[in-house]
């Protein structure tokens, strides 16, 4: 609203499009991420961690006795070609389920962190929703391995292209072997966590629930 005048509401409008999806997206059931069944299709999905590591405690205890309020990582996954504008008709397959189960792989790789400490959500999205549901999600929660710790959805770069740093998630997740091939960062693990925590400290986590009941 601006002053004097009411902007009449828009249902189409991009942002209530994407606050569609997302509402949708967090109604659906929790599971552990180590023991998805196959399934088809695209969407977006939110990851979340109830483990003890000390950097995310702040999340931890929000996502409690099966709360789970804060996700630790939101992402999408597109039918093959969707990001070259391919065949809109393309048959997705098992692209959403593919890409948690190598989020799982990641995290059954890194020396710090339990698989049985993560659970996921999950919603099948139609094509043209995806990166406006992902975006809102993120915009929310503000995912701290979305926006601080980043690397935890990168792939393995191929042979003869690892030139590039170390991502942070694998300085203080280590385990995935391609990551050790990249070049060292200048910070440090400790660096990292300690960051971690005072960002998550200085910026708590707030339960959307507006987002997550409406």
């Amino acid at each position: 609203m601006t002053k004097g005048k009411v902007i009449p509401y828009n249902p189409l409008d991009k942002r209530h499009l994407g606050e569609s999806v997302g509402q949708a997206m967090l109604r659906q059931p929790v599971v552990p991420l180590g023991s998805l069944a196959a399934f088809s299709g695209a969407g977006i999905y939110a990851i979340y961690y109830t483990g003890n590591f000390p950097a995310y405690e702040e999340i931890v205890n929000r996502n409690q006795q099966n709360c789970f309020n804060i996700p630790i990582y939101v992402g999408k996954a597109v039918p093959k070609g969707a990001r070259k504008g391919g065949d809109m008709e393309a048959i997705p397959g098992l692209v959403l389920f593919s890409r948690l189960k190598q989020h799982a792989k990641n995290i059954e790789e890194a020396s710090n962190l339990d698989l049985a400490d993560f659970h996921c959500r999950y919603l099948i999205v139609d094509d043209i929703w995806i990166p406006l549901g992902e975006a809102l999600l993120i915009a929310r929660f503000n995912p701290i391995w979305n926006k601080l710790i980043d690397g935890f959805g990168n792939h393995d770069p191929g042979k003869g292209r690892h030139a590039g740093l170390r991502p942070r998630w694998d300085v203080l997740h280590p385990g995935r072997s391609w990551a050790d091939r990249c070049k060292p960062r200048n910070e440090s693990a400790d660096q990292i966590l300690r960051e971690a925590q005072d960002y998550l400290r200085n910026n708590p986590p707030l339960d959307d629930i507006s987002l997550i009941t409406t």
